[in-house]
């Protein structure tokens, strides 16, 4: 997909690219969804920039995500990542990928109402297991438990990430096919509009 070399895949983007207008795509969803991975391709094929939000906490912070959670608590992390988020949704069209916990916050989630059309890349157990347990640079995942962990994060955020403009369903296909399938639901959405 990223090397758009039929006419179709070249259509669907510039399709996307119209029903987004200024609009951000803002990627939501739990850690291991893909957002990063899909959330860089589908800028890429849309011609607009991408940015991360974690990395962008990590830069204006110089401070590891992990380090800050340390320091100073989840509480003080999320007011960050609400301020952070909520300058990154100031200007666009950019796509950005949110951390796994962005959207719960009642603020973030408002902003990311106002400055974008939010896409949650939803998964099941299975997959994000099998996609996060090979590292150990997730700081909600540093218990006795991580896969109960992810299992419970998934019970209580998902049916807030519910609350999405689109949900995409994150499942072990080529990255090209989730891009594919990202720019179908912004067209979809468009045309029902």
């Amino acid at each position: 997909m990223t090397e758009l070399t039929d006419q179709a895949p070249l259509t669907l983007a510039a399709e996307a690219r119209a029903a987004l207008g200024k609009r951000n795509l803002v990627l939501i969803g739990l850690m291991g969804a893909g957002k990063s991975a899909i959330g860089r391709m589908t800028a890429q094929v849309l011609g607009i920039p991408f940015i991360d939000s974690d990395h962008e906490i990590e830069r204006v912070s110089r401070m590891s995500i992990t380090d800050l959670f340390a320091a100073y608590g989840e509480a003080e992390f999320r007011a960050l990542e609400t301020r952070v988020i909520k300058r990154l949704l100031r200007s666009g069209p950019r796509v950005v990928s949110t951390g796994g916990g962005a959207y719960i916050n009642e603020n973030t989630r408002k902003h990311i109402k106002r400055g974008g059309l939010s896409v949650w890349l939803k998964a099941d157990l299975d997959v994000l297991w099998e996609r996060v347990n090979k590292r150990d640079t997730r700081p909600l995942l540093k218990t006795e438990n991580p896969r109960q962990t992810l299992e419970n994060l998934m019970n209580a955020r998902y049916p807030i990430y519910a609350q999405a403009d689109l949900t995409v369903l994150s499942r072990d296909v080529k990255k090209e096919t989730m891009v594919e399938e990202v720019l179908t639901a912004i067209t979809a959405a468009a045309k029902k509009a």
